[in-house]
């Protein structure tokens, strides 16, 4: 079986994104039990509860589903930087009653760790993002039996993916929630549309193309399907699933979003994201070209962020979400993968029936 086979035998194409702090396995399990494929969001967490994970969802589902993992580097701040850093957040945590963190010894997960469960855990699907990786760890995988899909924001990080042996591309739309994937340009140069970059994709690789970014009912779902894309992944549309693990604070904040209501920044972890703007994004603008680069950043920030989420205080909290964020609503994570399908197939019997009209 190919990528493109497990994709096109899928009763439902629609993908449950990778969203850490928002998706734990009850939202994939969901998606999976609807027809559809959850991924885990396993981008925070150790080896061992990664390998406990998969394994947990194995003995819940039969149907294929898949890993995210994030490719932070290793990286060693000098004294200097750090302490600049949390003096910049200082006066955030002080709002907020707590102490900056000590420095931490560690940053982020030990990736060639997280990536060794993957590789001997064997989920059906594995996919990455802010990097890429060695022909000999995409090898590895599809060794063990794992399809590897890598996140490309332009087609020549498809391209770059596609060299090191990927079976599939996740083409991450400019309209998409959460982190920037983008790792072979700068931010500016990588801002390309989900329709754009699907069908530039479509045209330069050989390989079944995820579409991300913007899609959040059945008409967006049936769209990347007419550009060609083998499947759609959804993020945003799932805030507010019942089974999802959003914060009361970030679904207010959702459920509460107006038009326009995204930003870009990198204030929050050293890395763009797309979330719903607030005052940490507003005030934190001018200088968050100054903040030290992910996981740095990210990791000095987690207790801020925990703490708001604790005083239920939207305004210090990373709100990830997508352009098309009003659009999200609440409801069973099942029903809102059935409803969509529904609305896609009429979306696409009724264009055919309007194309289908003689001249």
């Amino acid at each position: 079986m190919t990528l493109r086979a497990l994709l096109d035998g899928l009763p439902v194409p629609i993908l449950q994104a990778p969203m850490v702090g928002a998706s734990l396995d009850g939202l994939a399990l969901a998606v999976n039990a609807a027809g559809g494929m959850g991924t885990l969001a396993a981008g925070a967490l150790a080896p061992a509860d990664i390998a406990a994970a998969i394994a947990a969802m194995k003995a819940a589902s039969d149907r294929p589903f898949g890993v995210n993992l994030l490719m932070a580097p290793r990286v060693s701040p000098d004294a200097a930087t750090v302490e600049a850093a949390l003096e910049r957040l200082a006066p955030w945590y002080a709002e907020l009653g707590e102490a900056p963190p000590e420095t931490p010894n560690q940053y982020a997960p030990d990736f060639e760790a997280q990536l060794a469960a993957v590789v001997a855990a064997a989920p059906a699907v594995a996919s990455f993002t802010f990097g890429i990786l060695t022909r000999d760890q995409a090898a590895a995988l599809r060794a063990a039996g794992t399809y590897v899909v890598g996140t490309a924001t332009s087609v020549a990080e498809a391209r770059a993916w596609a060299e090191a042996g990927a079976d599939g591309i996740c083409a991450q739309g400019f309209e998409a929630g959460g982190h920037r994937g983008h790792f072979l340009a700068e931010l500016d140069a990588s801002l390309v549309g989900t329709m754009a970059l699907v069908t530039t994709i479509r045209a330069a690789v050989d390989l079944p193309v995820i579409a991300a970014g913007g899609i959040m009912d059945g008409r967006g779902v049936a769209a990347v399907l007419a550009l060609g894309a083998s499947a759609a992944q959804m993020g945003t549309a799932f805030l507010l699933a019942d089974e999802a693990t959003t914060s009361k604070p970030w679904q207010r904040a959702v459920s509460e979003a107006g038009d326009e209501a995204t930003r870009l920044t990198r204030a929050f972890t050293g890395r763009y994201a797309r979330g719903v703007e607030n005052r940490f994004m507003r005030l934190m603008h001018g200088v968050q070209g100054q903040v030290p680069a992910y996981p740095v950043q990210n990791r000095l920030t987690q207790p801020l962020r925990a703490a708001a989420a604790k005083a239920d205080d939207p305004e210090m909290l990373s709100l990830w979400a997508g352009q098309a964020v009003g659009l999200a609503r609440p409801g069973a994570a099942g029903e809102m993968v059935r409803r969509w399908w529904a609305e896609a197939r009429k979306a696409a019997a009724d264009l055919a029936a309007r194309t289908g009209r003689p001249e």
